[in-house]
């Protein structure tokens, strides 16, 4: 006499983990098999990341993860813990783009806009590297990423206007910040002199 087969329900483990996301912390439970774009896109809601071929092929499913790029689709997001993940929603600062994010559009280097996030972050991740790339070192660097719309020559251009804005706000900010600590030293100069005086009668004012 044969006794009927019981069939166990399938066992649904979750793990709690913590991930950094653009700066932001966020405890979640997950299936030990989430990869890192289900985690990105379904449990966080951040869906700049794309699917895409889910084959490690294309490129569309580009993230960074301590400055970085890999492929989410094929990386397990419990691997990640910890780390510091950036997608493409948090490139710009409040309602300032990146300059990469600005040079993309004022190219048309983006058309369907699909592959985009991934082409962003991975020049975000070159130019953070090497910030004067030739030409060829910007195909390199893209190589990975797909795009079905355009013949690629509008994003190697918009990299390099990227480039460019880059090294003139970083020379900007380098002349701003000589100028703040030639005012200091002039202040620092003025307030010993003004010390170094006695003390007028009447009220003194001091400038704020």
């Amino acid at each position: 006499m044969q006794h009927p087969i019981s069939i166990e329900p399938p066992i649904h483990r979750t793990v709690h983990a913590a991930f950094v996301v653009n700066g932001e912390r966020h405890e979640v439970a997950i299936a030990p098999h989430t990869t890192l774009l289900e985690l990105l896109r379904e449990t966080l809601g951040l869906t700049g990341t794309k699917h895409g071929c889910e084959l490690g092929e294309c490129g569309t499913c580009t993230v960074l993860v301590d400055g970085v790029p890999i492929l989410s689709c094929l990386a397990l997001a419990v691997a990640y813990r910890e780390r510091a993940i950036e997608t493409v929603e948090g490139m710009a600062h409040g309602h300032t783009l990146h300059p990469l994010q600005e040079a993309f559009a004022e190219l048309g280097a983006a058309q369907c806009g699909y592959c985009t996030p991934g082409f962003l972050l991975a020049a975000r991740a070159l130019l953070d590297a090497n910030p004067h790339p030739s030409r060829a070192e910007i195909a390199s660097a893209l190589s990975g990423n797909l795009c079905r719309c355009t013949g690629y020559l509008k994003i190697f251009e918009a990299v390099e206007m990227a480039a460019e804005r880059c090294e003139r706000c970083e020379q900007k900010g380098e002349r701003r910040g000589s100028e703040s600590v030639g005012q200091s030293v002039s202040e620092s100069e003025t307030a010993r002199t003004s010390n170094a005086l006695p003390p007028e009668s009447g009220p003194t004012t001091h400038n704020p």
